[in-house]
C-alpha cells in the first residue's frame, strides 16, 4: 500500500498557499482576502507539522509554532474583521478599492 510521506503532504501544503496568494492578490472583498491570508498561514502549520513529524519525531518544536501561529491567527482575524466592520459603517463596503483611507 502507499503510504502518505512527505512530499505528499508538501505537495498540499504548497497549494494551498498559492491558492491563498491568488486569492488575495485577485480578489476585492476584504473578507475573502482575509479567508486567503489563513490558508497561507494554515499551509504553514501544516509545513510545521510535517517537518516536526518526520525530521524531529521525538521533538515537540513544530506543534509549539503550530499553536502559536493557530493564537496569533485567531487575534489577527478578530482585528481586522472589526477593522472591516469600521470601514463598512462608515463607507458603506467592504471592497478594497472603495476603503481610500484619505476619505477620513
Amino acid at each position: 500500500m502507499n503510504e502518505i510521506g512527505l512530499t505528499h503532504i508538501l505537495f498540499v501544503s504548497t497549494m494551498l498557499f498559492f491558492i491563498g496568494v491568488y486569492g488575495f492578490l485577485t480578489r476585492k472583498n476584504m473578507i475573502t482576502m482575509l479567508m486567503a491570508v489563513e490558508l497561507i498561514l494554515n499551509s504553514v502549520n501544516i509545513n510545521f507539522i510535517a517537518f516536526n513529524k518526520y525530521l524531529y519525531g521525538d521533538k515537540l518544536d513544530g506543534l509549539f509554532f503550530t499553536i502559536f501561529i493557530i493564537t496569533i491567527a485567531a487575534a489577527e482575524a478578530a482585528v481586522a474583521i472589526a477593522i472591516i466592520i469600521n470601514l463598512y459603517r462608515n463607507l458603506k463596503s467592504i471592497d478594497v478599492d472603495d476603503a481610500d483611507i484619505m476619505k477620513f
